[in-house]
C-alpha cells in the first residue's frame, strides 16, 4: 500500500480527495493546522471509508514543525499539497498573511521532499493564475498574466518555485492542477464545504442563506460584461475534482508523465453566472433565496471557464456531475450538518 501525505487534508477539497485515496487503496497521512477546517472531518471520512487516516496538527509555514513531522513520517510515495489560505477578497486586505503562509509552507515542504526523497508532488493550483483572460475558454497554453489578487499571485509564484526546484534536482516530478470553482459535497453528506466564519465562496453562502444562518446572499456586482451582468465561473463538482487527483497521482507513480513538471486545467468547460447558480439552486432544492446586489468585490475577475480537453486526452479524466447535482449535494450536506 503506497503512502501519500495530504496537506490540508481536513479541508474542503482535501477531505474529498482523502476519501478517494482511501477508496483507491492508498495509505493517507494528513497534515493540517485546522485554521479553516474541523477535526470532526476525520469522523466523516471514517464513516464513508471505514478508515480514520493518520493525522498530525501542524503549521507547515513553520520550518521546525515541518522538519519534525517529516522526520516522524520519513518515507512516503507522494504528497498532495492543498494547505493554503484561499480567499481572494481576504488576500486583497491582508496580502502579507497570504504570502507568508502559502509560500513558506510550500518551501518547507519542498525542502523535506528533497531530504527524504519523496519524488512525486501534486500541487493544488488555481485558474486565478490566468487573471482575466483575453480569450475564452482557457487552455493550459493561455498566458499566465499579472494576478488580480495576492492569492492568485501566490499560486503563480508557487508554480514558479516548483519549476525552479525541478530544474535543479533530478528526483522530483510534479503536476500542478489548476482548479476552476469547486462546489458541492460527497453524496453521503458526511463531508462538504464548511468554512469557519462568514463564507467567502458563493455556494456555502447560498446554502447558509437558505438555511437561515445568513440573512441574505450578497451578489458582488451586476454590471459586468456578461449576459445577465453577474460574474461567470466554471463550477466543478468537488467529487469530480477529487478523482482527478488520483488520476494525476497514478500518472506520476506509474511514470507516465511526459515532462517532470506538468499542468492541467480542471473544469467542466462551461461557464455559469452567479444568477444562473442562484436560479439553479432554487430549481433543484425548491428553496427561494433572499439576495441583494452589492458593489463589485476587489480582486474578482469578470469571467473565466476552462478548456479541459488536455486533461481528458492525457489523464483520461472528465467531469460527470452537473451544476444541479453539485448544488443539491451542497444543500443536502448543509441540511445534515444543521439538523434541518
Amino acid at each position: 500500500m503506497k503512502k501519500i501525505i495530504v496537506t490540508g487534508g481536513t479541508g474542503y477539497i482535501g477531505s474529498h480527495t482523502v476519501v478517494e485515496l482511501i477508496e483507491s487503496d492508498f495509505e493517507v497521512v494528513i497534515l493540517d493546522n485546522l485554521s479553516n477546517s474541523n477535526i470532526d472531518v476525520l469522523d466523516g471520512i471514517k464513516k464513508i471509508t471505514g478508515i480514520k487516516p493518520e493525522f498530525y496538527k501542524i503549521d507547515l509555514a513553520n520550518p521546525s514543525e515541518t522538519d519534525k513531522i517529516f522526520d516522524v513520517i520519513k518515507k512516503a510515495d507522494g504528497i498532495i499539497h492543498f494547505a493554503a489560505y484561499k480567499a481572494v477578497g481576504e488576500s486583497v486586505k491582508y496580502p502579507l498573511k497570504y504570502y507568508k503562509n502559502n509560500l513558506n509552507s510550500l518551501i518547507n515542504i519542498l525542502e523535506n521532499l528533497q531530504k527524504y526523497s519523496v519524488t512525486n508532488l501534486i500541487f493544488s493550483s488555481s485558474c486565478t493564475v490566468y487573471g482575466q483572460p483575453e480569450h475564452l475558454p482557457v487552455t493550459e497554453q493561455s498566458p499566465v498574466i499579472k494576478a488580480d489578487s495576492p492569492y492568485g499571485n501566490t499560486k503563480q509564484i508557487s508554480e514558479e518555485i516548483i519549476n525552479d526546484i525541478i530544474r535543479s534536482t533530478k528526483n522530483i516530478n510534479a503536476i500542478s492542477l489548476r482548479y476552476f470553482n469547486p462546489i458541492g459535497a460527497h453524496n453521503s453528506s458526511e463531508i462538504g464545504e464548511l468554512p469557519i466564519g462568514i463564507p467567502d465562496n458563493l455556494v456555502p453562502y447560498i446554502t447558509q442563506t437558505a438555511a437561515g444562518i445568513r440573512e441574505e446572499l450578497k451578489i458582488f456586482g451586476n454590471d459586468y460584461n456578461t449576459p445577465d451582468g453577474t460574474a461567470i465561473r466554471d463550477y466543478i463538482h468537488v467529487t469530480d475534482l477529487a478523482k482527478a487527483h488520483i488520476t494525476a497521482l497514478n500518472r506520476l507513480l506509474n511514470k507516465k508523465n511526459k515532462k517532470k513538471s506538468e499542468v492541467f486545467n480542471l473544469g467542466t468547460g462551461r461557464g455559469n453566472s452567479v444568477l444562473e447558480v442562484v436560479n439553479t439552486f432554487e430549481k433543484v432544492t425548491g428553496v427561494k433565496l433572499n439576495y441583494k446586489i452589492v458593489d463589485r468585490r476587489p480582486g474578482d475577475i469578470e469571467k473565466i471557464w476552462a478548456n479541459a480537453d488536455y486533461a481528458k486526452k492525457e489523464l483520461g479524466w472528465q467531469t460527470n456531475k452537473t451544476l444541479g447535482d453539485a448544488l443539491l449535494s451542497a444543500w443536502n450536506r448543509e441540511k445534515k450538518y444543521r439538523g434541518i
